[in-house]
């Protein structure tokens, strides 16, 4: 396997480096944040001028690469801190509807109309995604959806929810899940926004029997507990390569402040003992970088060792962005969490990125029971 980028994934990154640098600086992105939608709708049409939409999608979508490019990719996206939904669109999402044959939707991705949002999680759900509760019931037109989803991020912008229902069955049980591609606008759909820690936009989703036609069913009916393990492993991979941009320019920040900030005289990069510090932050992005390289070329092989890779790059970038965040913050002093510098803006984004898609505790029991059956 290999876990260096050729010229072409280098010159991706290089490019998409530089259209996010000039597509505005921290601050630029910040109003976005906060007096905008959430988002930058010229940026998320310059990333489908540049052809970023198409990564990973069939040839016959126009798309190319795979791992390595969406690792390039992503890494990118959170060294900018980029807020747009390249994750939930084009690496969770699409692959999972390229199997239907949905060629109209996926070219609207490539494109730069279709933003997809993933609706799986419920309140009190945490790590087991057997504990769905949410109701798909056949109905004349084809499905009637009822239930709540928590948390569902860029669900304000999104034009489809890709949502996670049980059709037969009770919550404990993996068999009688389903998918389901939902328009954002269908009647019944209504959504509650908020703006989570990291200032990225997520919604509560209701559906009072929100209705859709039999065709919105994604892949066999009751045969959806894979798929949506499949899209965890797959939002995972994505997380830990973002995560390795957001790690990176957290020691680069830490690194260019230790060599102007002094104390008792001295530079404070001049002493050791932090020294050493700044290193270990180094060896954590590095660890963070080989996993995410490692789940990223895993997702399109055999599910067992694409679970094992996604599970241990949770582990690892987990310990590794609360490692760099709580160094980089300490490294700073107070000012470390103030609004107007950029590392603590990176830490509170390196925080939501630790927690989202189940706990480093879980994983690390699903990657020994996924061992203990392989051995």
């Amino acid at each position: 396997m290999d876990f260096e980028l050729n010229d072409e994934q280098l010159q991706l990154k290089a490019t998409l480096a530089r259209f996010l640098a000039d597509a505005g600086d921290f601050a630029a992105r910040t109003r976005a944040l906060r007096a905008g939608p959430g988002w930058r709708e010229d940026v998320w049409q310059g990333l489908a001028r540049l052809g970023v939409l198409s990564i990973g999608l069939p040839e016959a979508q126009g798309g190319f690469g795979g791992g390595l490019e969406m690792m390039a990719a992503m890494e990118e996206m959170g060294r900018a801190l980029a807020p747009e939904p390249l994750s939930e669109t084009l690496f969770q999402a699409a692959p999972l509807l390229a199997r239907r044959g949905q060629t109209e939707l996926l070219e609207g991705v490539v494109g730069g109309q279709v933003r997809i949002a993933l609706a799986v999680g419920e309140d009190g759900m945490r790590d087991d995604l057997n504990a769905i509760a949410m109701t798909a019931a056949r109905s004349p037109s084809g499905w009637q959806l009822d239930g709540t989803k928590c948390v569902v991020v860029a669900a304000p912008w999104a034009t489809h929810l890709l949502v996670a229902a049980r059709t037969s069955g009770s919550p404990g049980e993996s068999d009688g899940l389903s998918l389901f591609l939902v328009p954002a606008a269908a009647p019944g759909v209504s959504m509650a926004p908020y703006r989570m820690l990291d200032e990225r936009h997520a919604a509560d989703v209701s559906f009072n029997a929100a209705g859709v036609d039999a065709s919105a069913l994604v892949g066999g009916e009751g045969q959806g507990f894979a798929l949506i393990e499949e899209w965890r492993d797959r939002a995972i991979a994505a997380a830990a390569a973002e995560a390795c941009g957001v790690i990176e320019r957290l020691l680069d920040d830490t690194v260019a402040y230790a060599r102007q900030r002094e104390q008792f005289g001295h530079k404070i990069g001049s002493f050791q003992a932090l020294q050493h510090r700044m290193v270990d932050m180094y060896l954590e992005l590095e660890l963070a970088r080989s996993a995410a390289l490692l789940a990223c070329q895993s997702l399109d092989g055999d599910p067992a060792e694409r679970a094992a890779a996604a599970s241990a790059a949770k582990v690892t970038v987990a310990r590794a962005v609360r490692f760099a965040g709580q160094n980089a913050v300490q490294l700073h002093g107070g000012m470390g969490m103030t609004d107007e510098l950029a590392i603590g803006h990176y830490f509170k984004r390196a925080t939501v990125i630790e927690h989202q898609f189940g706990s480093a505790g879980w994983h690390l029991a699903r990657r020994a029971a996924l061992d203990a059956r392989a051995a």
